[in-house]
């Protein structure tokens, strides 16, 4: 340790510094089946210890305790919930190939963080493309009847307030605003990603993020408040999609469509004219 200069005092790590950051490649990457019951903070780990395996030439930050430039992007899905829309971004000291990146993690990553996408980060924040979320919902054993009346009196509601447990204490707040979408259709029961055959009931919807945020669970909350819909066992959660509101199908267009119009060297188009895949 040295130290910076005889006024100042403040000590500066021996060494030379951290290699500069030569490109960000922004990664998109799925959370299935039974690795759903991950926390973040392992998925964070083991996306580390996959970056050491693959070789990446990731980037340090500096100081005494330099850790690995690797960013989350978005409120990640909470444990027990399923996504095949989690993203990321990772700094490295030279260009790399996405594709390389996208093949040499998903082999290092344990089966069911699968990586979907990868792709040169372009200009601006990934964040702020993050608009909504594209959710699905199973509930096994549910009456679609009374699903559907439900599901139908929640979107003719002009607010539905509901509480949860928050870091900050008991939360009241508005779950109707945020949801864009709500339907019902019927299909089949799964188990740990595994279709079983047995029917069940499922909601799709589309939230558009906010602060608070409202989840799933606050949209059952609602139906149970106004409706009295309770599922009668645990629903299966599992985020489909996230990006920019597409204004023409009212659900998420993909987030990356802009970086790869650069990468493409192409004209970009608004955020609101990328369309993005059905529910």
């Amino acid at each position: 340790m040295t130290w910076k200069d005889d006024t100042t005092l403040k000590p500066v790590p021996d060494g030379p510094p951290p290699a500069p950051v030569a490109q960000r490649l922004r990664v998109r990457y799925a959370k299935r089946g039974r690795l759903r019951f991950t926390s973040h903070r392992d998925v964070s780990r083991a996306v580390e210890r996959a970056v050491r395996r693959a070789g990446v030439p990731v980037a340090f930050s500096a100081g005494f305790s330099p850790h690995p430039r690797i960013s989350y992007v978005g409120a990640a899905a909470a444990t027990g919930v399923a996504s095949e829309a989690e993203y990321l971004e990772i700094s490295v000291t030279r260009e790399c190939d996405p594709q390389w990146l996208r093949t040499a993690l998903d082999t290092s990553l344990p089966p069911g963080v699968d990586v979907l996408d990868v792709v040169v980060a372009g200009a601006g924040a990934l964040a702020d493309r993050l608009e909504c979320s594209a959710w699905e919902v199973r509930l096994p054993q549910a009456d679609p009847v009374l699903a559907k009346e439900a599901a139908e009196r929640f979107v003719a509601a002009e607010r539905i307030e509901v509480e949860r447990m928050t870091k900050k204490g008991l939360r009241r707040f508005d779950a109707r605003e945020a949801v864009l979408r709500l339907e019902v259709t019927e299909g089949t029961e799964t188990t740990a990603g595994q279709a079983s055959g047995r029917p069940c009931v499922i909601l799709r919807m589309v939230v558009r993020h906010a602060t608070p945020a409202v989840r799933p669970d606050d949209v059952l909350t609602g139906l149970r408040l106004l409706a009295g819909f309770a599922p009668p066992v645990p629903p299966e959660v599992t985020r489909l999609a996230q990006g920019p509101l597409d204004a023409r199908t009212g659900g998420p267009a993909d987030p990356f469509d802009l970086d790869r119009d650069t990468m493409r060297g192409g004209e970009t188009e608004p955020v609101g004219r990328h369309v993005g895949g059905d529910l």
